[in-house]
């Protein structure tokens, strides 16, 4: 657990810089600062499906998040943004994850209140 949470200390300083780089339109920092951030987010989503299975969906939202995020700075940056619609997929399936997470948690806490 103690592991998870360093990476997600980490991750959140990545997200931080991206977004940054976003807002200043860096576009070579924000574009080489979405593999790592990226990157990192799977891996910890990787790391709830095997040690955290409630949190994977939250994790997998996030993904989505980034994802999408990323995306969107991408058009905005090379002036396609008639395409950032696009974005709204991801948006939506992080959506979806995040409803399976708050559904299974609270299937598991009616499930701890009858048992």
């Amino acid at each position: 657990m103690h592991r998870i949470r360093q990476f997600e200390n980490a991750h959140i300083a990545l997200w931080l810089l991206k977004d940054t780089c976003w807002m200043m339109q860096w576009r070579v920092m924000g574009i080489l600062m979405i593999l790592p951030t990226v990157y990192v987010a799977v891996l910890i989503t990787h790391k709830c499906w095997n040690l955290q299975r409630m949190e994977f969906w939250i994790n997998l939202s996030i993904c989505m998040w980034i994802m999408a995020n990323s995306y969107w700075m991408c058009c905005e940056f090379f002036n396609a943004e008639h395409y950032k619609n696009y974005a709204g997929i991801p948006f939506v399936l992080g959506m979806i994850f995040v409803i399976i997470f708050y559904r299974k948690r609270w299937l598991l806490h009616k499930k701890s209140d009858n048992g």
